[in-house]
């Protein structure tokens, strides 16, 4: 069991928000435990060609593509690399300091929506405290310049308000709404209690303009009932998120415990449990305070028991599909699992998932579309690679 402070958990039970389209408030609707679907996978129905068009990552974790098919990668470490043709570049210049520790460094990476005239860039990292014994997610932006490979006007916009100990569960991605607000992903840190603080950055998922200020419609705009920056919380790890092309609704995908993998789509003031009500089990074998599913709480679209550690998300959705079947469709890249799994959804629901690659390439950190409307996957681990795919 979780011991929760009492004021925490009044607190996360009264995330009152304000609806940005009138004046009455609003509380996380009850959630009823058949709403939530897990373990629907069949045979994959496509045959895929892959190629390997990049090799020699050290422990990538997030891949931005340009215009021309070239792509810009962040190294776990600390570092920033173009890469054109398969060929590494020299690692750029003019990152902040980064704490490189456990599942810390240099995270995710996402062009501004202006990116071919002001050539700037967001990514998170592990933004390291003075003492540098704790360290916390933070957002940068900067311009870059492929030709000296370097970073200018560095500015930090947004930093955790409470730092950690150790290297587990920054979250940190982060992506651009069509309205080029900027929503970013933050992980308990280890410590799960937070998560049902919204008043605590960990655990939560924000919403923040691009110089980092708050936009007047967010949930808790006042700073009443949560930071104003708030968007959700109750979230565990969230390593995946993504826009629907539609809707322009955000998903996100977060680890569990032993199991109990979630696919979420946050809504704006909503509180999605952790680590109160989960699927799966804990790594002790245990269950959770609430069970799977408790009123004020939001379910999962859908999960995964036993866990695959899902890591980069993504909508298929290219005007120029180079797999034509998959329009539609969610794909997520996975760790523990290292597969790519295939969401194929009717309307909002997921009615059925196919896995592909399992083991074939190991983990599975990011997932992205290129400009080219192929699928591409990058692997974790010292000798990284980009994969790209397409249909037979």
């Amino acid at each position: 069991m979780y011991n929760l402070k009492p004021t925490l958990v009044i607190l996360a039970l009264s995330f009152a928000v304000i609806n940005p389209t009138s004046s009455a408030l609003l509380l996380s609707s009850p959630a009823k435990a058949d709403d939530a679907i897990c373990c629907l996978e069949r045979k994959p129905s496509v045959e895929l060609n892959h190629e390997i068009i990049a090799r020699g990552l050290d422990t990538p974790w997030s891949v931005a593509f340009l215009s021309d098919g070239s792509f810009l990668v962040t190294e776990r470490a600390g570092t920033l690399r173009h890469v054109k043709n398969g060929v590494l570049s020299a690692p750029f210049s003019g990152l902040p300091k980064i704490d490189d520790n456990g599942q810390g460094g240099l995270l995710d990476l996402a062009l501004d929506p202006d990116f071919s005239n002001n050539n700037t860039i967001y990514f998170s990292y592990s933004e390291p405290s003075a003492d540098g014994k704790k360290s916390g997610t933070a957002v940068a932006r900067a311009q870059v310049s492929l030709t000296t490979k370097q970073l200018t006007g560095l500015e930090t916009i947004f930093t955790s308000n409470i730092k950690g100990r150790g290297g587990r569960h920054f979250g940190s991605r982060i992506r651009f709404a069509p309205d080029k607000t900027l929503y970013v992903t933050l992980g308990d840190r280890g410590n799960p209690s937070r998560a049902q603080d919204p008043f605590d950055h960990a655990g939560s998922i924000i919403r923040i303009n691009r110089d980092g200020s708050i936009p007047s419609d967010n949930p808790a705009f006042d700073g009443k009932h949560a930071l104003p920056e708030i968007w959700s919380i109750g979230h565990r790890n969230p390593q995946g998120a993504t826009i629907d092309p539609v809707s322009a609704a955000l998903w996100t995908t977060s680890h569990g415990d032993a199991g109990g993998d979630e696919v979420n789509k946050p809504q704006i003031g909503r509180n999605y449990g952790w680590p109160l009500i989960s699927y799966g089990k804990t790594y002790s074998g245990g269950g959770y305070k609430l069970g799977n599913s408790a009123p004020g709480y939001e379910q999962p679209k859908y999960y995964w028991d036993p866990s695959i550690a899902p890591s980069g998300l993504t909508f298929y959705d290219p005007p120029n599909p180079a797999i034509p079947s998959w329009k539609g469709s969610l794909l997520a890249g996975a760790l523990r699992g290292e597969l790519l799994s295939r969401l194929i959804l009717k309307s909002e629901q997921v009615i059925a998932e196919e896995r592909y690659f399992e083991g074939e390439f190991g983990r599975i950190r990011d997932i992205k579309v290129g400009p080219d409307g192929a699928v591409y996957l990058l692997t974790d681990g010292w000798d990284g690679i980009v994969v790209r795919l397409t249909e037979k």
